[in-house]
């Protein structure tokens, strides 16, 4: 894979083959944000446990301290009051049935988090095979399946995340952005550390936090030692 000079470049300021303390990192992965715009703040956390048995799945959400640095766009489905509760709480948009064919067959999905009260996800289970895949889908660990839409949607315009596995394994989320100072990247990323290792599976055995990497959106990864995480 070809590299831009200006990763070349942020890649000679670290050593690739040291597993870097976590303030220390943070201190570099800010220097390598060379990118003409704000760039993300990434996480990438390999983890010992299979996520194809349910057991060892490791999902939920966590809010970060200092928020993602993102605007989050947010759905509510529901109906009745909720509907009300929700627009006063700041959803980007609320609705039920009359969404469906709008996200099916429009393809709009124009929204960062989709929240459902309970009664509507029968509703909104239509809409797996779209919503699935993207990660959209509301669930319970997550927070986003809830009567108390008031609360979810405070939450995630606040910066709550949602952290889960991939099918390698990895878990992938923001922690801020490059402009955001050391002290409140270093929060936001002991908050996530700390809520993914209160996490671990009970059937996990050996080592849990295979890897943990920071990286901005262009730049290259700096490892972490995790070990004061363990």
């Amino acid at each position: 894979m070809k590299r831009g000079k200006k990763y070349i470049e942020s890649s000679k300021l670290f050593d690739k083959e040291v597993h870097y303390d976590p303030d220390e990192a943070i201190k570099l992965v800010k220097q390598t944000a060379v990118a003409k715009f704000d760039e993300t703040i990434e996480a990438h956390l390999r983890l010992g446990v299979d996520g194809r048995h349910a057991e060892q799945q490791v999902r939920g959400a966590v809010v970060l301290p200092h928020g993602t640095g993102r605007t989050i766009k947010v759905l509510v489905f529901a109906k009745g009051d909720k509907l009300e509760e929700a627009l006063a709480a700041g959803a980007d948009h609320v609705g039920g049935d009359e969404l469906i064919p709008k996200i099916q067959n429009d393809g709009w999905l124009d929204f960062d988090v989709v929240v459902a009260t309970p009664d509507m996800m029968g509703v909104v289970g239509r809409l797996g095979k779209v919503l699935g895949p993207k990660g959209l889908m509301p669930n319970p660990k997550a927070g986003t399946v809830t009567m108390d839409v008031t609360k979810a949607i405070a939450d995630i315009k606040a910066g709550k995340i949602e952290y889960r596995l991939d099918k390698t394994n990895i878990i992938h989320v923001p922690v801020g952005k490059a402009s955001f100072d050391e002290e409140k990247l270093s929060e936001n990323f002991k908050t996530l550390m700390d809520a993914v290792v209160k996490a671990k599976p009970a059937s996990s055995k050996g080592q849990y936090l295979k890897s943990v990497i920071l990286t901005s959106t262009m730049g290259p990864g700096i490892k972490i030692n995790t070990t004061k995480f363990i």
